[in-house]
């Protein structure tokens, strides 16, 4: 009887975790803010808030329209607080063409990357919040989610999100291409 019940009572906890997808998420996800806050390297469940999932060939049309590509995977090293320069401790290659913006895609951005992010994109579109802007990583990356949500949230509306990031292109026989990231600009009063 012992074991009939606990494989029915695990069987119960089993379905209602898996549920639609969104109840494991939830848990990894701020309630009040939304943006992803631990787990950064998982299967994302839930569709892009702010923008529009694209694939590969939607890249390639958005490419030749113009569109900014962004890739906010992380740097390990930081920066140095004293020269804003990046210490690059895990070498990033990246899409042709795309700005790197490390650390931005994380749930929750110190006041300093914050202004590095909106201050990049305002510089990558020449301030036109109507500019296309692709962002992504990695596969199974929700720093690239976090970071179309992010762009979206400061009023950018042609926000993508290139989900298969790197990994994908490198899968469609792409060439990568070393990656180097603009300083971090000291915060205005500092």
């Amino acid at each position: 009887m012992t074991s009939r019940w606990l494989r029915a009572t695990l069987g119960l906890a089993c379905l209602a975790l898996l549920g639609t997808g969104t109840e494991l998420s939830a848990f990894d996800n701020d309630e009040t803010t939304g943006y992803r806050m631990q787990n950064y390297r998982a299967p994302v469940n839930l569709p892009v808030q702010g923008g529009k999932r694209i694939e590969i060939g939607e890249v390639d049309a958005l490419i030749k329209n113009g569109a900014v590509l962004v890739d906010v995977m992380p740097q390990r090293g930081g920066y140095d607080p004293e020269t804003g320069a990046w210490r690059i401790v895990d070498k990033r290659e990246t899409i042709p063409g795309a700005v790197w913006l490390p650390n931005t895609g994380t749930g929750q951005v110190e006041a300093r990357l914050a202004a590095y992010f909106a201050g990049s994109l305002r510089r990558l579109t020449n301030g036109d919040k109507a500019r296309q802007l692709v962002f992504f990583c990695k596969a199974d990356c929700w720093m690239s989610w976090n970071a179309v949500k992010r762009a979206a949230d400061l009023g950018y509306g042609r926000v993508y999100w290139y989900a298969d990031g790197t990994d994908g292109w490198n899968d469609a026989d792409r060439a990568l291409v070393e990656a180097e990231s603009p300083a971090v600009p000291a915060l205005s009063g500092q």
